[in-house]
């Protein structure tokens, strides 16, 4: 079997003379942690900040006499998402951070990057859910609660509940389309980016779509409306 890796979509196999020799193990992130010592209390406070983000290095190496480094060069540039093929179902958003040494690649067929990667990663073509006027039913099978995106069409107040619990009232009388991006914290227009969070009131870090089923409510005047992301692993 082949290892290869798929950065925004071109599969490394389609790069010629390119061999990825050996892929990162499958590891979880490191939790980001206060920890607090009080005089007179037994054992510590840990306060739990976030998952941090980490790096995954890949061996890669030449092989026979048909490259170009330019090319290969060219698929190592720039961030986005990447597929590992040990995990072909998923995928995670990265950055290369650091230099790659082609001068060694060249001269030892042998090389590594290394991926800078965002603690999570989410389900490869995902289908973007349906949802309709009153309760949904999202269920998410990953392992870790999902941040999702909601995209909303329609006007006056719309409200969304997660669970019984109402977490957006949203004013769309001026805006009839709005993009929830509940993992930055942001809304906006669709069609030309406008940051709309003045016409959101809500909490986003209370919207999490926890593992197993979730019942997502929309109440308002709505033309049309899906979430994606809602799956996510660590």
């Amino acid at each position: 079997m082949r290892y290869y890796v798929i950065l925004n979509g071109v599969n490394s196999l389609t790069i010629q003379g390119l061999a990825i020799r050996e892929l990162p193990p499958i590891s979880k992130p490191l939790m980001r942690n206060i920890r607090e010592e009080i005089d007179g209390r037994n054992g510590d406070i840990i306060t739990e900040l976030g998952y941090s983000a980490y790096d995954k290095e890949v061996e890669i190496g030449l092989y026979g006499e048909s490259y170009d480094i330019n090319d290969i060069i060219a698929f190592f540039n720039g961030k986005g998402t990447i597929v590992f093929s040990d995990e072909d179902d998923k995928y995670y958003y990265y950055q290369i951070l650091n230099q790659i040494d082609y001068e060694k690649l060249l001269k030892f067929k042998t090389a590594s990057v290394v991926f800078h990667c965002q603690p999570f990663k989410y389900k490869l073509n995902e289908a973007p859910i349906t949802l309709v006027e009153g309760n949904n039913t999202i269920t998410n099978l990953g392992n870790t609660y999902a941040k999702p995106t909601i995209t909303i069409v329609g006007s006056d107040t719309v409200t969304i509940s997660l669970d019984g619990n109402q977490i957006f009232s949203i004013d769309m009388s001026t805006h009839g389309k709005i993009v929830l991006d509940t993992a930055n914290l942001e809304a906006y227009d669709p069609d030309n980016g406008q940051l709309l969070n003045r016409i959101v009131t809500g909490d986003y870090d209370s919207f999490k779509i926890n593992s197993g089923a979730n019942t997502l409510n929309l109440s308002g005047t709505i033309t049309t409306a899906s979430i994606t992301k809602y799956q996510r692993w660590l």
